[in-house]
């Protein structure tokens, strides 16, 4: 099979997928999606970014799996990825958000300087103007700026990404986490101060598993 022949049967999986979640992208982002999947499978050989290896399932378990998320941003401002890793779901938000939530600035973290150099290349390469890339650990990260959103995919248990994230989380704010069976343990296990809003479960076409995102916020 050519390779255009696998790029378009990719472009088809993802933009059938986005439709099927009601999710409307112009062809400008179908691109740039796409390109960041090549990116993201092309530096995976030497950085070892995600453990998959074949570009199908990179786009179910990881564009579709982070665009399912996307309406639950609407309206946010600045936009925290704790532990962004590859970018899921950072640039995959960027991407969305460059086009349907202008107003949206987002801010991918992580601790492991090859995968912030790879985020830094994606940001280059697809003209993300409305990224920034932070090497640090989160806990460290000073207080010059608050977000209105802190989230993560797959990164930490609920308890430690609060704990260690929530001097970042501006007043009224809220966290999104990614996560796939529901975590009632972590839940349960929230420190004080904190509660669950909303537990939303999400269906991801062509992933047969459960996806939930959690919805933390500030006890008042």
């Amino acid at each position: 099979m050519s390779n255009t022949a696998d790029l378009n049967l990719l472009t088809h999986t993802l933009k059938e997928g986005a439709q099927a979640m009601g999710l409307t992208l112009s062809d400008a982002q179908i691109d740039k999606l796409m390109a960041y999947q090549a990116l993201l499978a092309k530096w995976n050989k030497v950085y070892n970014l995600t453990a998959l290896r074949d570009p199908a399932q990179m786009v179910t378990h990881h564009l579709l799996d982070s665009l399912s998320a996307m309406s639950a941003f609407a309206g946010a401002r600045r936009v925290l990825d704790v532990g962004a890793g590859g970018g899921l779901p950072g640039i995959v938000l960027a991407i969305w958000a460059a086009e349907a939530q202008p107003q949206m600035q987002i801010t991918l973290v992580d601790t492991v300087q090859k995968k912030t150099a790879f985020l830094n290349q994606v940001k280059a390469q697809l003209h993300l103007s409305n990224v920034a890339v932070l090497h640090a650990r989160v806990e460290q990260l000073p207080v010059e700026q608050q977000y209105d959103v802190i989230t993560s995919r797959a990164f930490a248990e609920l308890k430690d990404f609060v704990t260690w994230s929530n001097h970042l989380l501006q007043q009224g704010g809220q966290y999104i986490a990614l996560k796939g069976v529901l975590p009632q343990e972590e839940i349960d296990r929230l420190p004080a101060g904190w509660t669950v809003r909303q537990v939303q479960p999400l269906q991801v076409p062509g992933l047969d598993a459960e996806r939930h995102l959690i919805f933390m916020e500030r006890t008042t």
